[in-house]
């Protein structure tokens, strides 16, 4: 399987970002759908994807694509793909499933008529109608769309978002996923500051560092498809040679968070150290009036929280307030949330100047953006002045 269609899936909201990250990695034959970009690839494709993309959950081969109204047409379509081409003999392969607005709406029977496809069509290379699935693992997804059976392989394994380094979490995490996203969406570079005032877990801390220094979110984990033996070894080590090769931690990072919770800082700070920033990104525990980031030209960008019962309601505003009387004392900075809250702006007491609708896991969020002036271009000398 040299050639390969692969798909990076991608939470609602995010396809775009996907796409721009593939396009920067050097991919351009894509489709962008609802929560997936297709594109094409080559085996090693597999390990630079898994390893580099910061805001996909995953990367799946397609290996099949067809009409399925019937069982038996699900049966035959999923019999004729080249299964055993991928899994071998000992291969573990459990069969995952969704159906929406399609006939065959049971997902327990499309699972089990796509599970005995599968033994079927391997029965006829290893000779064997029981199959030990004792070895590498292989998880198959058929999805039923509108009557069109779309059949995957999961070359991931645990959702990319599992970076590694976030041992411990707070009460309300914000993704590692989404939260490069919402930095790539600001375009924040490492030459200005980096502040969040709610930093929780330090999960955006840690992600704008990694942005910063060029280092690959998939680096400190493995995946399912580094044991198949259709991808060998040599490819996942070049991959991760290539990644290590361009780790820039020569950059200065200006990157602060703080908290006012003293527990949330402890766990910002274990996530911190793990992903081994601890001496270039500075935590304190501070409310947010007091809140002082160095530097001009910054970026704020936060998660606050977004509280459900009345008594949390009205906490959220006081914060959402008190945000915006930060904003206003630091005029050369920009300023980003993702916020649930409806009344975000007029408590912000500003219009924003972009918003994105993106779901924070099930929570449908706006993102506010506050677009600050960018820093001046410094004068370029020529040789002759």
């Amino acid at each position: 399987m040299a050639h390969l269609q692969l798909i990076a899936t991608a939470p609602m909201g995010l396809e775009s970002i996907v796409a721009r990250e593939l396009k920067e990695l050097g991919y351009h034959d894509m489709t962008v759908e609802n929560g997936r970009v297709t594109f094409s690839g080559d085996l090693i494709d597999i390990c630079r994807c898994n390893l580099w993309l910061r805001t996909s959950d995953r990367i799946l081969i397609k290996m099949g694509e067809f009409t399925a109204t019937t069982f038996d047409e699900l049966f035959e379509g999923t019999k004729a793909l080249p299964w055993q081409d991928v899994i071998p003999q000992n291969g573990e392969f459990p069969v995952e499933g969704r159906s929406l607005k399609s006939q065959l709406s049971s997902v327990p029977a499309c699972q089990s008529i796509v599970k005995k496809a599968v033994v079927d069509k391997l029965n006829l290379t290893y000779h064997t109608e029981w199959f030990p699935e004792d070895g590498p693992r292989y998880v198959i997804e058929v999805i039923m769309l509108n009557d069109i059976a779309l059949i995957t392989l999961d070359t991931t394994g645990s959702g990319l978002h599992k970076r590694g380094y976030r041992k411990l979490i707070t009460e309300a995490p914000i993704k590692e996923t989404m939260a490069a996203a919402l930095i790539q969406l600001s375009r924040w570079n490492p030459t200005r500051p980096f502040y969040d005032p709610c930093c929780g877990s330090g999960t955006l801390l840690v992600e704008a560092a990694m942005i910063g220094w060029n280092i690959a979110p998939g680096l400190r984990r493995t995946f399912n498809s580094e044991d198949w033996p259709i991808i060998p070894e040599a490819l996942w080590s070049e991959a991760r040679e290539e990644a290590f090769d361009s780790i820039r931690d020569d950059i200065p990072l200006q990157i602060s968070g703080s908290d006012i919770d003293p527990a949330a800082i402890e766990v910002a700070q274990a996530a911190v150290n793990s992903a081994g920033f601890a001496k270039d990104i500075q935590l304190e525990v501070l409310p947010i009036t007091k809140a002082r980031p160095k530097g001009d030209f910054g970026c704020i960008i936060t998660n606050p929280p977004y509280g459900e019962r009345l008594s949390e309601i009205e906490e959220v505003d006081k914060l959402i307030r008190e945000l915006g009387r930060m904003a206003v004392g630091l005029p050369s900075w920009s300023f980003f949330a993702i916020s649930s809250t409806k009344r975000f702006e007029q408590l912000f007491n500003k219009k924003a100047d972009k918003r994105r609708k993106l779901y924070n896991g099930t929570i449908e969020c706006q993102y506010y953006q506050y677009l600050g002036p960018l820093p001046p271009r410094h004068k370029q000398i020529s040789p002759s002045e």
